[in-house]
């Protein structure tokens, strides 16, 4: 707590209200003895201004473009990490000594089966579902098969859910992808990395033999470590919100996955990459340039600028490279790999870009990697939602742990009618 203490004049009434300090980031005005002292709520649609949770777990600075993972940068995390370690990282607070990260990794490795009755489960569907719809509907459907880690209140099956979670979710992804295009499914191999494993389980058939490409893997393995975790972005929000009411752990990140899905969230990397195919040529790119610049016009370019940072997306920093690396090994000629890369030296460059800091950002580069890969576009928020799940169950543990924590509850502001009598339909 820090020393210092807000005071708020409501009416004739002085309220003071204690000032919270983090360890770093800004300080927050403790608000929840407000409503019972005034009569009053705050307004704050979004949240923007509200600091829902106390967290250790990610912080960011938007003005800097600073993203940490209990502390450190996440430009360290991907040169050096890897994303098995930066899940350990996630979940107990420390980077694992080799012996710790060893059992993490052989522990998430034994539980990457799905039961086998959930093979079944996706015939239900027709084939053109959307990936996420049957992330949903499987990772929902996970507490019906797993009641031996449904009890948050027992901290060792909270645990085994969070080692069950991560360690499915790349095999319900492929499923998903391999579902949609007529493929039969491929049964984890541990011997493989979890990225390696998830790239075999996803693009090879069982007649042939899959060789990891350990650029491509290297290049997963940073997408995933990028997308781990992102404080209380809304997807997060939403599970901790669900978690607060005690659902079990499989229906909260269903929950996280249904918000993930928005376009204005996760499915923003989907909305980059069919933008570029919209603008399809380079020679296009100025007519939509002035687009984007005209303030009558709905047009605006996808993957550019972000929410809470005002400076360069740190994660992009990671994600252009990594952009170089995959298209440089692949070697692949497309016109929409060229328009992305004429529109990001535009956007650079061009005042009116740098003055509103519209920079690229993740999203922007991982849609250009993720094609150039081989995903279909419908299965980018899949692997964002498989990625995330690792910040959700750690958000979700530090909550349940938290005794601080209450059911969410937000209040409104109300503007609708004020009590009225029925009248019956007859009079009306």
């Amino acid at each position: 707590m820090s020393d210092q203490n807000a005071t708020l004049k409501f009416g004739d009434k002085d309220l003071g209200m204690p000032v919270l300090s983090g360890s770093v980031g800004p300080d927050v005005v403790d608000i929840r003895k407000l409503y019972g002292a005034t009569g009053a709520f705050t307004y704050d649609p979004g949240f923007t201004s509200t600091a829902s949770c106390r967290s250790a777990i990610t912080y960011i600075d938007g003005e800097a473009g600073i993203l940490l993972h209990r502390g450190y940068p996440i430009d360290q995390l991907a040169e050096k990490s890897s994303f098995m370690e930066v899940a350990a990282l996630l979940l107990h607070g420390e980077l694992p000594t080799k012996e710790e990260l060893d059992k993490f990794t052989y522990t998430i490795s034994r539980h990457t089966m799905l039961h086998e009755q959930l093979s079944t489960f996706y015939r239900g569907f027709r084939r053109d579902a959307h990936p996420m719809a049957i992330m949903c509907g499987v990772v929902g459907a996970l507490s019906s098969f797993y009641h031996d880690s449904t009890d948050i209140t027992d901290p060792k099956q909270r645990e085994i859910a969070s080692h069950r979670l991560i360690a499915k979710m790349p095999t319900i992804a492929a499923m998903a992808h391999k579902y949609s295009i007529g493929q039969p499914f491929l049964y984890p191999d541990n011997s493989l990395s979890y990225t390696g494993n998830f790239l075999r389980m996803t693009f090879g058939v069982p007649a042939e033999e899959y060789v990891v490409n350990p650029i491509i893997e290297r290049a997963m393995d940073r997408i995933f470590i990028l997308h781990a975790d992102h404080e209380q972005n809304a997807s997060t929000s939403t599970v901790r919100l669900a978690g607060s009411s005690g659902a079990n752990p499989f229906a909260c990140m269903a929950a996280g996955i249904a918000c993930l899905w928005g376009p204005a969230h996760g499915g923003a990397n989907e909305a980059a990459l069919n933008m570029l195919r919209e603008i399809g040529h380079v020679d296009n790119i100025p007519a939509y340039i002035a687009r984007a610049k005209d303030k009558d016009d709905p047009f605006r370019l996808m993957g550019f600028g972000h929410r809470v940072y005002k400076n360069f997306d740190p994660r992009a920093k990671v994600m252009k490279q990594t952009a170089d690396e995959v298209l440089r090994e692949l070697n692949i000629s497309d016109p929409v790999l060229d328009v992305a890369k004429e529109l990001e030296r535009i956007a650079l460059s061009d005042s009116y870009f740098i003055d509103k800091k519209l920079y690229p950002n993740v999203d922007f580069y991982s849609g250009v990697i993720l094609n150039a890969i081989g995903f279909p576009t419908e299965m980018f928020t899949a692997l964002f939602a498989l990625a995330r799940t690792v910040g959700w169950v750690a958000q979700w543990n530090e909550m349940i742990a938290d005794p601080e924590q209450k059911i969410g509850r937000p209040r409104q502001l109300y503007t609708g009618a004020t009590q009225r009598d029925y009248v019956p339909v007859a009079s009306r």
